[in-house]
């Protein structure tokens, strides 16, 4: 089995090369990635390190192409090589989707598309396409409502709204074609090589640096937060038996939904710090209230139950950042992100 994983070098899809190749011996990978700046080869050092090459390499099973998901030409000729397609390449942080929400609809809606045109002229090669359980909106904090895979669409910000117009895209490719497609839209994902820009991420990173945590107005927004193991493991599991042209939710123990807040304070529990380590900013522009999932679908269907709760998921989580300050203090330190951090917080 040879995969084309595109956005191969960021959090989840690096996480993803490596579950594949630790569990199926003889497949093969091509990575697709534009190395934007949260593409990492760093992510992959034990591939690149095989074949000798420090910039991604290839060897036997592996290969690195640098590259944009946008580009017909490539893509077409990648796809060629391949029998599964698995989509992870997106622009995906709310708040730079609105600093410039451009580049979100070229990759994440021109981008899909070119992946599924190519998908489906090369022989109609199985396609998987990652999305997020922010397509779907905002729930009020004060409804026990939880989104099914039938809910509408109903996306607040522009990263979400890029991300459902791809959904819509994959969902039409199914339809029209005939392509062998399925989705899964996921909660929040917390683990190895999360790029030091999203909240638990960030929080953990400044918590170590000795920074306060910023936490946008009240921090009564409820989020689900699912470890990355339990999200590729899903992933694999929808590939093997999932049913063509279907969604599926994938998400943490149903009980582990508390509010931005209380989660930050878990995690300084489990740091043992002070909640004067917290600072209130102004909230982001139209943020979305909560995200709550029916997950039931796969785990009726497909047998996946999530492995991690929330405590167990931060406590692997801060372990890693704390045994691997090298890899997040090279990206805390670059300009690009000092320039960023400095936009985004220095006013609030």
């Amino acid at each position: 089995m040879k995969y084309l994983i595109t956005g191969g070098a960021g959090f989840i899809g690096s996480n993803f090369i490596h579950y594949l190749f630790d569990k199926y011996p003889e497949i093969e990978i091509i990575n697709l990635d534009k190395l934007t700046y949260a593409g990492n080869l760093d992510n992959l050092k034990k591939f690149s390190a095989e074949s000798g090459s420090a910039s991604g390499g290839e060897n036997y099973r592996y290969k690195f192409v640098k590259g944009d998901i946008a580009d017909a030409e490539l893509v077409n000729k990648l796809v060629r090589q391949v029998d599964v397609v698995v989509n992870f390449a997106a622009e995906s942080h709310v708040d730079r989707s609105i600093l410039d929400p451009a580049v979100f609809i070229k990759t994440n809606v021109l981008g899909t598309q070119v992946l599924l045109e190519a998908a489906h002229k090369n022989g109609k090669k199985r396609f998987h396409h990652v999305s997020t359980d922010e397509v779907y909106g905002s729930i009020s904090l004060d409804s026990d409502e939880k989104w099914t895979e039938e809910s509408p669409y109903q996306p607040r910000s522009l990263y979400s709204a890029s991300k459902a117009a791809s959904d819509h895209l994959v969902r039409a490719y199914f339809h029209t074609f005939g392509l062998p497609v399925t989705i899964s839209n996921c909660a929040n994902n917390l683990g190895p090589y999360m790029y030091p820009e999203k909240f638990i991420s960030l929080a953990i990173t400044n918590l170590l640096e000795g920074k306060k945590v910023p936490v946008y107005g009240e921090g009564k927004q409820v989020r689900e937060w699912l470890h990355v193991e339990d999200h590729y493991v899903a992933i694999d599991l929808i590939l093997e038996k999932g049913k063509v042209g279907e969604t599926y939710f994938v998400g943490p123990p149903d009980e582990d939904r508390p509010n931005n807040l209380e989660t930050i304070k878990k995690l300084l529990k489990i740091m043992n710090l002070p909640e004067d380590r917290i600072e209130f900013v102004k909230d982001r522009p139209g943020h979305d209230v909560k995200y709550a999932m029916n997950t039931s679908k796969i785990r009726k269907e497909l047998g996946f139950t999530p492995k991690y709760s929330l405590d167990e998921t931060l406590k692997k989580t801060v372990e890693w950042y704390q045994t691997n300050i090298e890899w997040w203090q090279k990206i805390k330190g670059s300009p690009e992100y000092k320039n960023y951090y400095d936009q985004q917080y220095a006013k609030r």
